[in-house]
């Protein structure tokens, strides 16, 4: 564990100083936040328990509204712009990129989390980790970067290349940590195949996955740590909220980082507290980013309540299963709801490259199609699986190699053609 104190304490001290914080963090940011000022109206430290359950919550909707209103990064800083030191902005896969600023504070608050993450995998400053993403606005692997070097780690960066420069430069270099999404990870396995690669031969013995659930699915961390002979771990973020949660050696699941964040899991129609095994929304407030904060925010990804006793000895929230879909990625196909997550889980356990889900509309009705890189028997099974495994028939179309998408952020499989 990075800080036993904290991941190991009983949950009734977690909860003090979770509230603790929280109006600590709530006296910095009403003073100089604009928009909290106006969503929390006469609101003023110290709150309880009770009066922070009904506080308002914040959407990514009202961010990109408040931007549009006040462009071009809307009135969420608390500091003048002259206290900011870094710019991202969301990936704009659910919808328009959200600009995300940060203090000098806020940076080394997110570096911090990602100590929890880094811990937990069981990487030290031993290692070497390559980063295989372009370092563009997305904040991606930018705040792991700043927290390897925190670490005193050596860090890889792999941007500007194409993959197989990227598969020369982390064998090279003998990389022992890789950092990329599921789907490129699976993607330079391809790569690494079709050029007679042997990645089980390369020096990485780890790999870390964010901006996808793969990593918590057990058919895609399974097909992960077979190409690269490697333990595949599961690190939940988002650029408005920050870093909130890790896979440990269990990798039953993710913990939620109760260090630093509030988390509730909500039924996302009625707004009520999921009890233990049941599923819904999960609302994150952030502690430690005065500067650029977010309260009671939506964040739309669907997730487990889990137990405080896991066999790590962690004492922080479970959520079985890590992100099990967004609410709104649902289809419901002839009464059935289905998430792509659920699909995945299925499909990656057959011998397909890549995968597409075309969604269509017969009358009132949607549809659903799936198409797999495979031979037409594989598509077949696929198609029998998924009736199986999901009680719902779902149309599976084989499609020739390399026909689909590759992606090396966020994997956009779902395409609407209704």
């Amino acid at each position: 564990m990075y800080r036993p104190d904290l991941e190991a304490a009983e949950p009734g001290a977690i909860r003090d100083r979770q509230l603790t914080r929280l109006n600590d963090l709530i006296a910095r940011v009403l003073p100089g936040n604009s928009y909290y000022r106006r969503k929390l109206g006469v609101l003023a430290p110290p709150i309880s328990w009770d009066e922070f359950g009904a506080l308002p919550f914040t959407t990514k909707a009202d961010l990109v509204a408040d931007q549009h209103a006040s462009p071009p990064l809307g009135t969420l800083a608390t500091y003048p712009l002259d206290h900011y030191v870094t710019y991202h902005q969301t990936s704009g896969t659910t919808g328009q990129p959200l600009p995300v600023l940060d203090t000098e504070e806020s940076w080394d608050w997110w570096a911090e989390c990602w100590q929890y993450v880094y811990a937990a995998a069981g990487v030290t400053a031993a290692d070497r980790i390559f980063f295989a993403f372009s370092f563009g606005p997305f904040i991606g692997f930018w705040s792991a970067h700043a927290a390897a070097r925190r670490l005193g780690a050596m860090t890889i960066p792999g941007g500007g290349l194409d993959s197989k420069g990227r598969l020369q430069l982390l064998r090279s270099s003998r990389a022992t940590v890789l950092m990329c999404t599921p789907t490129y990870a699976l993607h330079l396995a391809e790569v690494a195949q079709a050029g007679g690669i042997a990645l089980h031969e390369s020096a990485i013995r780890v790999t870390i996955h964010a901006g996808e659930p793969g990593a918590s699915i057990p058919a895609v961390r399974s097909r992960i740590e077979e190409a690269w002979g490697a333990r595949a771990f599961d690190h939940p973020g988002g650029t408005e909220i920050g870093a909130y949660g890790f896979s440990c050696e269990a990798r039953t699941g993710v913990h939620l980082n109760e260090a630093e964040f509030i988390g509730e899991v909500l039924d996302p129609a009625t707004g009520k507290a999921c009890a233990e095994g049941e599923s819904g929304e999960l609302v994150i407030t952030n502690l430690g980013r005065a500067g650029w904060p977010a309260i009671r925010y939506r964040t739309g990804d669907l997730v487990t309540v889990g137990t405080r006793d896991c066999s790590c000895g962690r004492r922080f929230l479970t959520l079985p299963g890590g992100i099990i879909g967004r609410t709104d990625d649902l289809i419901i196909l002839r009464g059935v709801n289905v998430f792509p997550s659920a699909i995945e889980a299925v499909v990656r356990t057959f011998d397909v490259s890549e995968f597409r889900l075309v969604r269509t509309r017969d009358g009132v009705m949607d549809e659903l199609t799936v198409e797999v890189e495979a031979s037409e028997d594989t598509a077949r099974g696929v198609a029998q699986a998924l009736r199986e495994r999901l009680a719902v028939r779902i149309p599976t179309r084989a499609v020739a190699a390399g026909s689909l998408p590759r992606w090396e952020l966020k994997a956009k499989r779902l395409v609407d053609a209704r």
